[in-house]
């Protein structure tokens, strides 16, 4: 469901780079960012080992009793926790899947806390007759490029086989892949913790909106001023069928009540499908937080492969050079120029951005790529 990448960079970011001033101490923060050893290029990490599983469970299926084990768990779930799965099994294959479970875990930056992210699930509704049937399925490990025009699944021998990734096989194929929405939580906790880190101030997505004595934000009442969106969708985008579902989150960004830029991610784990009008009713910035009535927003997509804390380092020593001078300096473009240029060739997506939010916005705003649309409004929280 994601809208093709098509970055925009250096026209606006021209412009906007004579508005900002260098911070000696945010600065030398920034330094102490860059200097890390960069991680493992995670795209071909985290493809490489589900390559690997994909190959495994292959060669476990001459195995009828463990063949039919799996079939019933992918007829009756949508995604099947293959590495608990295969816990119970004798035989390499549990080994071989902890050992890749690992490795992606690792190369996105997450610890043991997040748990399996192995998934595996039938590649489309259309393959579930033949799996009833008993035809034995092939195993593809899921592609993360949209614009893939084949991919390899292989047989229960060994053998791969080249697919068309847009013309729907006959043969029931299971695809492999990683509990995007899992990955995404795990990701972004620790997205919001390296920012703290790094000098950037951010809140956690599961955070509860601190309630603070902000001049403009909170009123006597007891309370603080938010936007709410009411309505979201994104743009229609033809994906190849061993693709899931999307995972999509948002950075708010924006200086905070002490002139320091701060970001603030917002997991947003309803958009789901391109060309659905959703109504989460979704809190997206809490004004208490920042010390203009202006905010900007970048939409991404988790699509697997990103490392988080490779994502924090880069926003860092982007944002940390950014300095309060007494007026709103928009940020997305800032953010977008502070993702290396092959992370745009692999993930993270990027999917829109929406510039200048303000405190009294309310009714439509198109994202600037024209990718979606969200309909916000004012939203008074009230204090307990």
């Amino acid at each position: 469901m994601r809208p093709r990448r098509l970055r925009t960079r250096g026209a606006v970011a021209a412009l906007a780079g004579t508005l900002l001033a260098l911070s000696a101490g945010q600065t030398a923060v920034a330094a102490r960012a860059t200097a890390a050893d960069p991680a493992p290029r995670t795209a071909a990490t985290v493809s490489a080992a589900q390559d690997q599983a994909a190959r495994a469970i292959a060669r476990s299926l001459t195995d009828s009793t463990w063949r039919a084990r799996l079939q019933r768990a992918a007829l009756t779930s949508d995604e099947v926790p293959v590495t608990a799965l295969a816990a119970r099994e004798a035989g390499p294959l549990k080994a071989t899947l902890a050992a890749a479970d690992r490795r992606i875990t690792s190369a996105k930056g997450l610890d043991a806390t997040a748990g399996s992210l192995l998934r595996l699930r039938l590649g489309a509704d259309a393959m579930r007759a033949a799996l009833r049937s008993g035809t034995t399925p092939w195993v593809a490990a899921a592609t993360s490029d949209d614009d893939a025009r084949t991919l390899v699944a292989y047989d229960s021998r060994g053998r791969s086989h080249t697919l068309d990734a847009h013309d729907t096989p006959a043969r029931p194929v299971y695809v492999v892949d990683i509990d995007s929405s899992a990955a995404l939580a795990a990701g972004l906790d620790v997205l919001s913790d390296r920012l703290n880190r790094y000098g950037l101030r951010s809140t956690g997505p599961d955070a509860r909106p601190r309630v603070v004595h902000a001049a403009g934000a909170r009123t006597a009442g007891g309370g603080f001023w938010t936007s709410r969106i009411t309505a979201v969708e994104l743009s229609d985008d033809e994906e190849p069928w061993a693709k899931g579902d999307a995972e999509i989150y948002t950075l708010v960004t924006g200086f905070g009540q002490d002139g320091t830029v701060r970001v603030d991610p917002v997991d947003m784990p309803y958009l789901d499908h391109d060309g659905t009008v959703y109504r989460p009713n979704q809190i997206l910035v809490n004004w208490s937080n920042y010390k203009y009535d202006l905010a900007d927003a970048v939409m991404m997509e988790e699509d697997g492969s990103t490392d988080y804390r490779d994502l924090a380092k880069a926003i860092a020593t982007a944002l940390l050079t950014i300095t309060d001078q007494g007026t709103y300096i928009p940020l997305v473009n800032a953010v977008l120029d502070a993702i290396p240029d092959d992370w745009w060739t692999d993930d993270p997506d990027y999917v829109d951005s929406w510039y200048t939010l303000a405190r009294s916005d309310t009714g439509t705003r198109y994202g600037a790529r024209g990718n979606g649309w969200m309909t916000v409004e004012p939203y008074f929280v009230q204090e307990l």
